[in-house]
């Protein structure tokens, strides 16, 4: 993903739809879900309702990155757990010795982008390699 403004309407408003649905599913309040989408200061928390509705995400680098980081920790879960989707989310929500015997949800709202990469690359050992090769 580079940019929205690289997608259709169309496309922007599936993206947005289909992030903030993995969003719910994963139960994060709106509070955290503003913090995990990284949505420009001054945006009120209303906006997420907009979001879900008919608005699409801002064309904004920050976003961007962290779209990219949702759809692929939510792809890896799928991955990981192909016939319970419901396991990624206890798995999210659960305590982990890797993160310090917090949660992967608690590690991506307080970590930011850094903390979404942690999860990502603990889940998807090919993205962690791809990221190890660009060095």
């Amino acid at each position: 993903m580079s940019s929205m403004s690289d997608m259709n309407k169309e496309d922007q408003l599936a993206l947005t739809n289909a992030v903030m649905a993995i969003l719910d599913e994963w139960g994060l309040s709106s509070d955290a879900q503003m913090l995990i989408l990284a949505l420009p200061a001054g945006t009120p928390s209303r906006a997420l309702r907009k979001y879900r509705d008919h608005t699409p995400f801002p064309d904004d680098q920050a976003v961007m990155q962290r779209l990219e980081q949702i759809v692929g920790i939510a792809d890896a879960l799928r991955t990981s757990y192909p016939h319970n989707p419901a396991m990624g989310t206890m798995w999210l929500q659960q305590r982990n010795s890797r993160f310090e015997n917090r949660s992967p949800l608690s590690v991506m709202v307080e970590g930011g982008l850094d903390g979404m990469l942690q999860v990502r690359m603990h889940l998807d050992c090919s993205y962690d390699w791809h990221l190890d090769n660009k060095k």
